[in-house]
């Protein structure tokens, strides 16, 4: 497909989607306290998009994945979280 067909298709669906995001990061803005592990991977995660490399999807899925391979004994919660929350962020959510 050409650009200006992947526009036609997809533009509307993207804009919004970054309507949307614009929005959210507007709400935490405004928000109270202190914000969790969440916040900076989410941040880190969008620091894909402002490049132009290749993959930025990948990219940015594997930002908030957890990147280790051996299995855990026990889950920390009862869901998915949505991002990593690497060693760094633990720790300070300990202190």
């Amino acid at each position: 497909m050409t650009r200006n067909e992947l526009l036609d298709l997809y533009f509307m669906d993207a804009r919004a989607k970054l309507i949307d995001i614009a929005a959210f990061l507007d709400r935490l803005d405004r928000g109270t306290g202190d914000a969790d592990f969440r916040l900076p991977a989410f941040l880190k995660a969008m620091e894909e998009l402002a490049g132009n490399e290749p993959e930025r999807a990948r990219n940015v899925l594997l930002s908030l994945s957890d990147p280790t391979t051996e299995p855990i004994a026990k889950a920390p919660g009862k869901g998915a979280v949505g991002a990593w929350m690497n060693d760094e962020a633990r720790l300070s959510t300990l202190s």
